[in-house]
């Protein structure tokens, strides 16, 4: 059966479930590609190259600026992070689909660039954009402050950056609540199964 190749462009605040429900269906899902980021910054840990993030120089990555090779990019705190737009292309091409997780800032700057291509584009084409909503912010503070990986300051500021991200929800052309992981998850492949003509 053959399906639409998709450019699925998922972002969620703090402590959602979004990196749970990308793996999930990343295991389910065979045709769906993740999408490795380039960044200016040092591997942490044991992040692998090509992995993890594709980690390049400072001066190659301006050179890609330079070439346009880039579907958004941002400075944060003096690293470069961005998406490339060519493997992204190689895979809608293959007849996969490829996945993007991206804060609400890197999102909006991808749905511009797309807005901008020709309708004949398989990246246009294929484009639809998914946040992931808490059931309410107190169930959000439950879950930040549940993981016990956080300082109260951090928990606090994940929360304030939470408010201002669920403000822009409205941007996204689906939206799913992550009340319950099983059900959640069955909602995302429900709306993937459609958008891509599994039905």
């Amino acid at each position: 059966m053959k399906t639409k190749p998709l450019f699925i462009v998922m972002s969620a605040p703090s402590g959602c479930g979004k990196s749970t429900l990308i793996d999930m269906l990343l295991q389910e899902y065979h045709d769906i590609v993740y999408s490795i980021s380039c960044t200016t910054r040092a591997p942490r840990g044991d992040e692998e190259d090509g992995l993890d993030y594709h980690f390049l120089s400072k001066e190659r990555f301006e050179e890609l600026i330079g070439e346009d090779a880039f579907l958004e990019y941002a400075n944060v705190h003096d690293n470069y992070y961005g998406t490339l737009r060519a493997p992204i292309e190689e895979v809608l091409s293959e007849g996969s689909s490829m996945i993007l997780d991206i804060d609400v800032q890197g999102a909006a700057k991808v749905r511009e660039r797309v807005r901008a291509l020709p309708n004949t584009d398989p990246l246009k084409i294929g484009y639809v954009d998914i946040f992931v909503m808490p059931p309410s912010m107190d169930e959000l503070r439950a879950r930040l402050e549940g993981r016990g990986t956080d300082s109260r300051e951090s928990i606090e500021r994940r929360l304030a950056n939470a408010e201002g991200e669920i403000a822009r929800a409205g941007e996204y052309m689906y939206k799913v609540v992550n009340d319950d992981l099983a059900i959640a998850y069955k909602r995302l492949c429900d709306l993937i199964d459609a958008l891509s003509g599994r039905m």
